[in-house]
């Protein structure tokens, strides 16, 4: 996320980021104070690069005093309501969303001459394992030296810290020393604020070195195999994540657009990327290399193993890929699907594995139509195996892509033009290639109703989350049940948690006396430690969203109000 203000005669007081994170739900304030300090009115940009998964809750502006809070209404009237207001020199507000998935958000204010504007952004997201850690990132860049910098996280885990860490891409040596942490066993708390000077590149520079990303990064003890239970006033969430499991191993097809509209970079940058992968590649998997224009070429007939001479073999073969034709992806995903199916009937791939597909292209398909080729693969994978889709450029349609994607049980990824795009394609493929436990279906106590259940892979350093609502607020115990998939057999766990009412807090207790649960309550449960006939109110928390956010609209259950009242007390 980041800040700008970058107009003459504008000062910007303030730019401040206060994150929350409680069992991995982060609840992040930014504020901003500036002054018009023409004798004219003019307009103040203020604009939040906010991660894909957060969604929005607040936005309020405070305008010489004044609070106004953010109000949506339909695009054409409100752009029709602003420039009236701007035109009449007064003060106003418009909303723009940039992207399909909000990935920014901005506002352009009016203001009035030697008037002050302090802009308040507030989102929440609950934060996604990748690779063995939480990461919490605030993107700023107030373009000028401010009165008053800070940005501030304090975090919250009842399973325990293993660790904290904190990077940024414009720390100097100097500034390094300005970051203080102080962790225990359960909270860490981080604070970044440097002086005015500190904010100088010299003692004679106007212009601010604060101009980039400000990174934590921490992950939770897990030494449960079954995850952690929390459960506060009839709601629950499980997090998943069993450690020290064995690899499964991968059967992956690389499916390669060489299409005219992937040439010069696209494609050299698919080579280098390509060839990178092949590398990582483990002995136990099995790979096949696809590659396509308005035809088809295969590098090999079948699915090979991961020798050390194919795979070199596979390397020598992408560095002679070049571009040519249209594309036709709806032929070439066909014939990754068919080779997965007959490597298995011909029993060339081992039994307990996974069927991956990785497409890699610029996402604008010149044969069939979209909607066609999105049904046909659909019917054609029917669930047997997983489709990752890595769209490269400014001008893919990775709307295709996503849609496709998550009908076949996998993720599509955006890979930007650039210097590093090789190693987005490697952290992408990181995150994928170390399969746990597949066919993952966790089921609760009878009438649950919760988020997702049911997910085709668990990978290493990632989580699964599931949420929902007991069916009865009174009863003492949850059943908890995970199938699942392993490298060796299946596997069937199934435990009850039973909790009761202590003071202010609540704990779950397995039948073995080894294992506990410790929850913090924040919005409306009973504290009977004075009154131990009725008791009283008293603030909990609970989160109930499954990490999609409201973005794609794919979560179905939402934040209680007053989440993080008292949260540090």
């Amino acid at each position: 996320m980041y800040l700008l203000s970058f107009l003459q005669k504008v000062e910007v007081y303030s730019v401040t980021v206060d994150c929350t994170v409680t069992s991995r739900f982060a609840h992040t304030v930014m504020t901003s104070k500036a002054l018009n300090k023409a004798n004219s009115s003019q307009e103040i940009f203020f604009e939040v690069e906010l991660p894909k998964t957060a969604f929005i809750t607040n936005f309020s502006m405070e305008i010489d005093g004044q609070v106004y809070v953010g109000e949506v209404k339909e695009k054409e009237k409100a752009k029709k309501q602003y420039d009236k207001a701007v035109s009449s020199g007064q003060t106003a507000g418009l909303v723009k969303a940039s992207g399909r998935n909000m990935e920014k958000f901005a506002v352009s204010v009016n203001i009035a001459a030697s008037s002050y504007v302090v802009f308040t952004l507030t989102y929440e997201e609950l934060l996604q394992r990748k690779l063995g850690k939480y990461e919490i990132l605030a993107r700023v860049k107030p373009k000028q030296v401010v009165q008053e910098f800070k940005i501030v996280a304090n975090i919250f885990e009842p399973q325990g810290l293993t660790f904290v860490e904190t990077e940024s891409t414009f720390l100097s040596n100097d500034l390094l020393p300005l970051v203080e942490k102080t962790v225990t066993d359960k909270k860490a708390h981080i604070s970044f604020s440097p002086t005015m000077e500190q904010q100088r590149g010299c003692p004679e520079c106007e212009g601010s070195i604060i101009d980039g990303d400000f990174i934590i990064k921490y992950d939770v003890k897990r030494e449960k195999v079954l995850g952690d239970v929390q459960i506060v006033n009839g709601y629950f969430v499980h997090f998943f994540a069993p450690p020290d499991l064995p690899r499964v191993p991968v059967n992956v097809v690389f499916v390669i657009d060489r299409s005219g509209s992937m040439g010069g970079l696209k494609m050299m940058q698919t080579r280098q990327a390509l060839s990178a992968i092949l590398s990582d590649l483990h002995q136990e998997d099995h790979f096949a290399l696809i590659i396509f224009d308005h035809r088809i070429e295969k590098w090999k007939k079948y699915l090979t193993k991961a020798t050390e001479k194919n795979i070199t073999d596979a390397q020598s073969f992408v560095r002679s890929i070049s571009k040519d034709g249209s594309t036709d992806i709806h032929s070439a995903l066909q014939e990754a699907v068919t080779m997965l199916k007959e490597s298995h009937k011909n029993n060339a791939v081992p039994e307990r594995s996974t069927d991956m597909i990785i497409l890699l292209t610029d996402g604008n398909p010149r044969v069939r139509s979209i909607p066609v080729i999105q049904k046909n693969i659909q019917a054609a994978i029917a669930g047997n195996m997983s489709l990752f889709c890595l769209g490269f450029g400014n001008d893919v349609d990775y709307s295709f892509l996503d849609v496709m994607a998550r009908e076949n049980l996998g993720v599509a990824r955006r890979i930007f033009e650039g210097s590093d795009a090789v190693l987005q394609v490697q952290g992408f493929y990181e995150e994928i290639s170390k399969p746990l436990l597949l066919n993952v279906g966790l089921r609760y106590s009878d009438n649950a109703v919760m988020t997702q259940n049911d997910f085709r892979h668990l990978f290493a350093g990632s989580e699964i989350v599931v949420a929902g609502k007991l069916p009865d607020d009174s009863i003492d115990n949850l059943l908890v049940e995970v199938f699942a998939q392993g490298v060796r057999h299946e596997l069937h766990f199934y435990f009850f948690f039973k909790f009761k009412q202590f003071k202010n807090q609540m704990y779950f207790e397995l039948t073995n006396p080894d294992l506990l649960f410790f929850v913090t309550c924040r919005h409306s449960q009973k504290d009977f430690s004075l009154d131990v006939i009725s008791g009283k109110s008293i603030g909990c928390w609970f989160v109930g969203n499954n990490g999609t956010g409201l973005i794609d609209g794919a979560a179905s259950d939402y934040i209680v109000p007053g989440l993080f009242e008292n949260s540090w007390e």
